[in-house]
Order: structure tokens, then C-alpha cells, then sequence
């Protein structure tokens, strides 16, 4: 029997009972939810905890129900990180009568993809991929593209200010040739240009790449004190093992995949005190952030590899049911599930945030900057950089 958190159980029965009138004209046939991400290949690292988190919430909510009466049911593209395999897989689900998909872990990947949503009026919600332009290549008040990640325009100046808190100067950008480093290395850089400051040095590489170390010399001879890395894979452990070997000791910091798997195991002790935006460490600091961790761990019995994109896919799933069920006529066609997701009637309250109107008619962007903390590697594990971030993060942020 799967069992339910009292307060997820309590949220859905809740919903459910206030539309109850709505189900009778609800056909029985279950109610499709595209997801499309990369489920093998190098970024499977999160692309499994996306679909997982996925996963966890449709569970969760066909236990009690379904949407009025309608079981939801997954149609899962892979799309292995490469943006052809990924609008093939886009184009698929345009014709499997998907209400919505939810997915993307990589920009470029997705960046390839947008215009069959956009062009389609099918609403996508990317819970994972960051680079800024997805969510600005529309108008927002025409645009289907949502999302529940935090983009890297907030994240980068996030961790900028850190550091200049820490007193670092002097940054050595790393950043990879994919459509999330050229959109990020320009986030960091307007970032830094706010503080006035710039970039001693600039690495720009391939995905793949084996080995930094004359850049990293490059980097050093130019008197860098941080090392800023823009890059979602093993190419991360590459810059810290590096530095490790030239035995030069800066920190090392970035975007969210300094929490991943292939930069902790890759580089082990020269991962330690890397610095990373985080908008959800793995730590039960609440009752709903407990109970989500205890259930992920009933449910798949594994490590949670990436947090953040499990609970950032968690939460999206439920924001688009919670969209769904502001629908009052019993329409589910894309522009009236659009409008139904930029006007959610009521706050849903998530693991990573407390969703008050997430999204609008002029944005797209569920993620707010008060919504981060820095985490920091530590014995192989990410935890809270700052005693402030973890008390922080005892009140669940509403955006701002």
C-alpha cells in the first residue's frame, strides 16, 4: 500500500472535495503528462532524479484519486542530452495528446526544442535546465515555456555576491561551449561588471574535454583568486582535479552542478569546499521537506543523486495539477491550460518553495533569488555553506 504524508494527502483530498461536482463530466480514460529528459548518456545524472521526483508526485496523486477521477499516466521521451534526439522526442509528444510535458534538463537540449510548445500551444514546464534565454525567448504574455529551476541570471549574481563577500576578486571563468556555458558565461560576466569587476581570465571548452591544466596555469599566472565553472558534467571534476594537481589552492565555485554526482565522485577530495546556488539541500529541515525525502527513499530505494532536480520536478507536478484544477469549464486544451497555470488559485506549499501565484501572464519563472543558498561540499556530500542559509531555510521562501 503506498502511503501518503498527511499533508500531501490532506492538500489533493482537499482539492479534490472542493471539485467533486466537476468529476461527473470528466471521461474515465487516464489524463497524459508528457516528460522528457535525459534518461541515459552523461547527463542522466539528473535527468533520472527528474523523472523520479516526477514520478514520486503522479504516485502520490493518483493515490488519492487521480485528477477528478483521472489516473495521470507518464509519456517518457529520453532525449540522452542531445538537442536532435531531444526535438525528435519534442515532436513525438505533440501527437501523443499530452495536456502538458514537463521536462529539459540541459539548455541547449531544450533551447532546440521550445518552438514545437511554442508553435504547438502545448505547455512545457522545465523543472531542471537553467540557462536564462529559455524563458525570454517569447513574449511572456504568448509564451507556453514555464519554469520551476532557478535561471542562471538569478544564480550567477547570487554567487557573485558571495564572492565578493568572501573578499575574492579576481575571477577565472571555465566556461563550456554548450548553450548553458555561452548563456551563463554572459550571466556571470553581467554579474560581475555589476560589482565592477571583470573576469581575469576566460577558459572556453568542449563537453568531453580531458584536460585543463594549461588553462588552469593560464588562470593562475593571471593572478585569479576563485575559479568560477559554467559546465553540467565531468568537466567540473576536470577543473578541480586539475587545480588539485598544479597544487593550487583557490576555491572553486558555480551554478548548480557542483552538486552533482560527476563533479563529487569525479574529483572526491578536490570537490571539497566547492561552492554552489542551491534552491534545495537534502536536509529534513521541515515537515514537508521530511516527509519528501522519507517517501523518495520508500519509493526508489537509492541515493538521491540531485536533489534539486528531484524536488524541482516534484514540485512542478504538482503546480500543473493544481493549474488543472483551476479549470473550470473542463476544457484541457493548451491555451486554456496555459492561462490556468499563470492564474493557480491557491498557494501550494512545496519542497523547495511556498508557490504563491508562481507564474503570470508577464512571468514565466517560478524561482525567485531569496529562494537560494549556497551549499557546500563536504566529505563527498552537499550541505549548507552558511549557519544562516540552514536557519533560513527552516521557513520554506515565497517568491519575490
Amino acid at each position: 500500500m503506498f502511503l501518503l504524508p498527511k499533508w500531501v494527502s490532506g492538500v489533493v483530498s482537499v482539492l479534490a472535495l472542493v471539485l467533486a461536482p466537476l468529476a461527473q463530466a470528466q471521461p474515465a480514460n487516464p489524463l497524459k503528462i508528457g516528460v522528457i529528459g535525459p534518461l541515459s548518456g552523461p547527463s542522466s545524472d539528473f535527468g533520472i532524479p527528474m523523472l523520479n521526483g516526477i514520478e514520486l508526485a503522479v504516485a502520490e496523486i493518483n493515490a488519492v484519486g487521480g485528477y477528478l477521477g483521472r489516473q495521470l499516466q507518464l509519456v517518457v521521451k529520453d532525449d540522452q542530452g542531445d538537442p536532435d534526439v531531444g526535438l525528435k522526442g519534442a515532436q513525438a509528444l505533440a501527437t501523443e495528446g499530452v495536456v502538458a510535458t514537463i521536462g529539459f534538463c540541459n539548455t541547449g537540449v531544450a533551447q532546440k526544442s521550445l518552438e514545437v510548445f511554442q508553435n504547438g500551444k502545448q505547455p512545457l514546464i522545465i523543472p531542471c535546465a537553467t540557462g536564462t534565454p529559455l524563458t525570454s525567448k517569447y513574449p511572456a504574455a504568448d509564451s507556453y515555456i514555464f519554469r520551476t529551476s532557478a535561471k542562471d541570471a538569478i544564480q550567477a549574481p547570487f554567487v557573485v555576491d558571495d564572492i565578493v563577500r568572501n573578499g575574492w576578486t579576481k575571477v577565472a571563468i571555465f566556461a563550456d561551449t554548450t548553450g548553458y556555458g555561452e548563456a551563463g558565461l554572459k550571466d556571470v560576466e553581467a554579474a560581475l561588471a555589476a560589482k565592477k569587476l571583470k573576469a581575469v581570465y576566460v577558459a572556453r571548452f568542449p563537453l568531453g574535454v580531458k584536460d585543463l591544466r594549461t588553462e588552469l596555469a593560464a588562470a593562475r599566472d593571471a593572478g585569479a583568486d576563485v575559479v568560477f565553472s559554467y559546465t553540467v558534467g565531468q568537466e567540473n571534476a576536470v577543473i578541480a582535479n586539475g587545480r588539485s594537481e598544479l597544487k593550487w589552492k583557490v576555491p572553486q565555485v558555480g551554478a548548480w552542478p557542483l552538486s552533482f554526482p560527476f563533479f563529487i565522485d569525479g574529483a572526491k577530495a578536490a570537490a571539497d569546499g566547492a561552492l554552489m546556488a542551491q534552491t534545495f539541500i537534502a536536509e529534513p529541515s521541515n515537515e514537508r521537506r521530511a516527509a519528501f525525502l522519507s517517501a523518495y527513499a520508500r519509493k526508489f530505494n537509492k541515493r538521491l543523486a540531485v536533489p534539486m532536480a528531484a524536488a524541482q520536478s516534484y514540485d512542478s507536478t504538482y503546480l500543473l495539477l493544481y493549474g488543472l484544477f483551476g479549470i473550470r469549464s473542463g476544457k484541457l486544451d493548451g491555451p486554456t491550460v496555459k492561462t490556468a497555470l499563470e492564474n493557480i488559485p491557491r498557494v501550494y506549499y512545496g519542497v523547495v518553495a511556498t508557490y504563491e501565484r508562481p507564474f503570470s501572464s508577464t512571468d514565466k519563472d517560478a524561482i525567485t533569488q531569496n529562494m537560494l543558498v549556497m551549499g557546500k561540499v563536504r566529505n563527498g556530500a552537499v550541505t549548507f555553506a552558511y549557519a544562516e542559509d540552514a536557519k533560513r531555510n527552516l521557513t520554506v521562501q515565497r517568491k519575490k
